[in-house]
């Protein structure tokens, strides 16, 4: 009779997982397609000489993040590293998220109100998300709640002319849509491990 309340125990503690981890993988998911879209929007008034004097992905504040270069080697990364890696790219976009929702009410660009819209989703869905990944963490152990400090020392001010504007504001939203990308990666090989799928399926 223990046996079979511990079983139940466990298999309620599974799908509350992985009801969670779908859940955050919808939410991920959203937040790289609102990404890739506004980063679209971006493009069509975008300087031409702002491709060539735009900063390096290198010189996104999340950078120095250790994180899997492709499928295969997250694949080979634990469970609760995944989740921490995803929460501490997460966590280290709420300051430069309110950065580009601020700098989004005066950006020198037709769709401007448009733009400021989808930002102020993307603020949405990104603390829906955390706020479910801190969940999560909690029922994964303590290795899936360590998060790595990766702060933004851009400062608020974006620029001052309309080519520094659109470069500086088009450089923050391409790293924001690299780490979402990670993110949704992780998120959704994590929902793959958790449905037991063979990993050439994930």
């Amino acid at each position: 009779k223990c046996h079979r309340v511990l079983y139940m125990v466990a298999a309620c503690r599974a799908v509350a997982i992985n009801d969670l981890l779908d859940r955050a993988s919808e939410r991920s998911d959203i937040l790289h397609s609102l990404s890739t879209t506004l980063s679209h929007d971006l493009d069509s008034q975008f300087p031409p000489i702002g491709r060539v004097i735009m900063p390096r992905p290198s010189m996104c504040h999340t950078a120095s993040l250790q994180t899997p270069i492709d499928k295969y080697q997250a694949l080979q990364v634990s469970e609760s590293d995944l989740l921490s890696l995803a929460r501490s790219l997460l966590q280290a976009w709420e300051d430069p998220l309110a950065v580009l929702s601020t700098s989004a009410n005066t950006l020198p660009h037709p769709a401007q109100s448009s733009i400021s819209n989808k930002i102020q989703e993307l603020q949405e869905h990104s603390k829906n998300l955390g706020d479910g990944l801190d969940i999560l963490s909690g029922k994964m152990g303590p290795a899936a709640q360590t998060i790595a400090s990766l702060p933004y020392r851009g400062g608020n001010d974006i620029g001052e002319d309309r080519i520094s504007k659109l470069i500086n504001f088009n450089f923050l939203l391409s790293c924001f849509r690299r780490d979402s990308h990670k993110i949704d990666s992780f998120l959704k090989i994590l929902r793959c491990r958790a449905a037991k799928m063979q990993p050439e399926m994930c």
